[in-house]
């Protein structure tokens, strides 16, 4: 079939497409989290002092006897093969952003030629699959490839059903034989570890008697794209790269801003319905949905949970999301910038830190002013960020993340804090020596008397932020969306927790000159305010006057691409962070870079072999169709009098082609840095002059000619 005849088929088969319908029955109450075996289901499957000592383990990471892991395993096992499991995994998080699982039977024969099931602790503790084939910065060779899974009982198992069958999965971590960390959740649960001893130092400090175990949380907003899958199957660059390497701007994008929280679609409202079902059955609490601000876009987003949790059902979410929208005839794209021209797809991770004793510690309660823990720990996050807002730039540094930071659409690559104006107020004051009581934000009165009255936050959102706080939390707005949330969790952890370090230190030194709590505390934050100060900021952080003052005046670092974003993984101060709070050792960071590095560089390559097969194989030909279809009819002969620069956009397509074929094979470099620099500042430029030239083409060749389904066609969905 042609190019152009598959896309006529495309646009018929959806013409023609009988919706899916989905109907839920159950209340919410019978369905929220039934297939996980979580601790109201370990009450009942366990014997007191099992469950007991599982309860203690999940809620304060206390070490767990492996006798318990024997008790825990056969109930695990009877509870999942009760929902017709006949197999087990561990799933785990390679720094591939995705998912990994193994799956294993309970069967096992015996010698009389029958069978039995079986699952033992042995087996719920340890999985062994091979950590030379995930990428892992050469902490693994093929000729030293063992690795091991292990189990995380601090997030619960949970059993998956597909049209397949069900299969128990079992949270796990990933490591290497010689112990070094291969995945994403160790460093989040080490940085978690950090966060809660730094924590307990202060708050024992603040005179706390009672504090329990500190611990980070986490609620991600998810965007996404749904198209019809019709017509992504007809476009080898959604398929392959997720984004759209071709397409002109429609006349109709996002210009009226129609789309923002309006009527969600039927057909995409039953998805959202299956696909929200299937996550309360899973317990992940998704709250909120709606259109988002580009058409075909939507958003997600769950309640908080405790980070470790979150980021688990973080990567569940997205898989059941793709499988789902599958169901629904639809693709998912989660990729952070799929059309040109429209606003692209971020992950918001709200993020805060608490315990069941004192609280969330980012809660300014009524009077922020007076509640000194939250000016500790709200102050230890501002200079976190000022020292370190290079590595939160490099954790949410990627090819496809490149094309949406700094765009008008989303925070800058310049990492800043917004504070609102009643806490920047405060931190000003605590500047210059004292704490004086804000006002408020008053009641919202509209002149109408039918409009009940209500209280007024008060500070406003600044949506230009790249990290924002919220009312009792921060708002890291520059997470991609196919990102996993560890590696934001996991620098966000840390940083706080050198601060809170740091702070402790300092706040010793301050109690032990000063008698009065409060001076003490102000002593601390006024060295935090004159030394970090400068990375507070409430204004525009799109305008160009901002760039200027935070490189210029302020000594901030602006890295736009991802490649001048990597390399600060090497650098000093932060493989000392790292290695200071144990959360990454400096050969397992260092692996890191290698492996971002490599992603980057492979992801821009394959971007621009398929824009040079593309643009050969697909849109050339249909150049020279039209071309050669409007010269015969007009006996024009092979000018480009009348043909809208055809001829010429042809020629400069391939002529630009060309280059970029001979440039991709190169790959004789000094270092992988700068091999990162030429990929961003050659390649990627390259792939812009080419489909520069196509997206002139599509507004010139005839429609039956053309051979990609356009953005017109894609963004409005039936």
């Amino acid at each position: 079939m042609s190019s152009n005849q598959s896309r006529a088929q495309a646009i018929a088969q959806i013409t023609n497409r009988v919706s899916k319908t989905y109907t839920q029955t159950e209340p919410l109450k019978d369905i929220w989290a039934s297939d996980v075996f979580n601790l109201a289901t370990m009450e009942e499957a366990l014997s007191k002092n099992a469950f007991k000592a599982m309860k203690n383990t999940v809620m304060t990471g206390a070490a767990l006897d492996p006798t318990v892991a024997e008790v825990v395993a056969a109930a695990m096992k009877e509870w999942a093969m009760a929902k017709g499991a006949k197999f087990f995994s561990h799933v785990f998080y390679p720094m591939t952003n995705i998912t990994a699982e193994k799956h294993d039977g309970f069967i096992i024969t015996n010698p009389e030629g029958g069978s039995i099931t079986e699952f033992t602790g042995s087996l719920l503790i340890k999985g062994e699959p091979d950590g030379s084939s995930f990428p892992n910065g050469s902490l693994r060779m093929t000729n030293a490839a063992r690795g091991y899974t292990a189990w995380d009982p601090t997030s619960p198992a949970f059993v998956m059903t597909t049209a397949n069958g069900a299969v128990l999965m079992i949270p796990s971590v990933f490591v290497s034989w010689t112990g070094e960390a291969l995945d994403k959740k160790i460093p989040l649960l080490r940085s978690n570890l950090a966060v809660n001893k730094a924590a307990q130092k202060v708050l024992t400090l603040m005179g706390e008697t009672e504090i329990g175990t500190v611990n980070s949380s986490c609620g991600a907003e998810q965007e996404y794209f749904l198209i019809d899958e019709n017509f992504a199957n007809a476009r080898p660059d959604l398929l392959l790269c997720g984004r759209t390497l071709f397409g002109a701007s429609p006349a109709k994008g996002q210009q009226f801003d129609d789309h923002y929280f309006g009527a969600i679609p039927a057909r995409v409202q039953v998805f959202m319905q299956d696909f929200e079902d299937k996550l309360y059955r899973l317990g992940i609490p998704a709250k909120t949905h709606h259109n988002e601000v580009a058409p075909g876009q939507f958003e997600l987003a769950p309640y908080f949970e405790a980070a470790n949790v979150a980021a688990d059902h973080q990567q569940l979410m997205m898989t059941i999301m793709k499988s789902t929208a599958k169901e629904h005839g639809f693709m998912c794209l989660l990729h952070e910038k799929p059309f040109a021209g429209v606003n692209g797809s971020g992950k918001h991770v709200n993020w805060s830190v608490g315990n069941a004793t004192q609280g969330n510690l980012l809660d300014p309660g009524d009077t922020p002013h007076s509640n000194l823990n939250f000016l500790l720990f709200c102050g230890a996050v501002i200079r976190g960020v000022h020292l370190y807002g290079p590595l939160l730039r490099a954790v949410i540094a990627s090819a496809s993340n490149d094309h949406r930071l700094g765009a008008n659409e989303a925070p800058p690559a310049i990492m800043s804090v917004y504070l609102g104006d009643q806490l920047e107020s405060v931190f000003q004051d605590i500047k210059t020596g004292e704490l004086l009581a804000k006002a408020e934000g008053g009641m919202m009165d509209m002149g109408l008397s039918q409009i009940l009255k209500f209280k007024r936050d008060p500070g406003d959102r600044n949506r230009t932020s790249p990290f924002a706080f919220t009312g009792n939390r921060f708002e890291f707005r520059a997470v991609g969306s196919s990102q996993s949330v560890s590696g934001p969790l996991v620098a966000m952890n840390t940083i706080l927790a050198d601060s809170l370090n740091w702070m402790a230190g300092k706040l010793e030194a301050a109690l032990a000159s000063k008698s009065d709590q409060t001076q003490a505390v102000i002593v601390v934050l006024q060295e935090v305010m004159e030394k970090h100060g400068q990375v507070v900021f409430g204004g525009n952080g799109y305008s160009m006057d901002w760039h200027k003052e935070a490189v210029e005046k302020r000594g901030l670092r602006n890295l736009r691409t991802s490649a001048e974003a990597l390399p600060v993984f090497k650098e000093q101060p932060i493989v000392e962070l790292f290695e200071t709070t144990g959360v990454l050792s400096p050969k397992e960071l260092a692996s890191r870079f290698d492996v971002y590095a490599e992603q980057y560089v492979q992801s821009i390559e394959v971007e621009a072999k398929l824009v040079i097969n593309i643009a050969t194989t697909k849109i050339y030909p249909a150049a020279v169709a039209h071309i050669t279809a409007v010269s015969k009819a007009a006996k024009l002969g092979l000018s480009d009098n009348g043909l809208g620069g055809a001829v010429e956009n042809a020629n400069a397509m391939m002529a630009d082609v060309a280059k970029l074929q001979a440039e991709i094979g190169k790959h004789d470099f000094d270092s992988i840095e700068a091999h990162l620099k030429f990929c961003s500042e050659k390649i990627c430029p390259l792939m812009l002059s080419v489909r520069k030239s196509a997206d002139a083409l599509e507004g010139v060749i005839d429609d039956e000619l053309w051979p990609l389904p356009k953005y017109f066609e894609m963004f409005n969905i039936k």
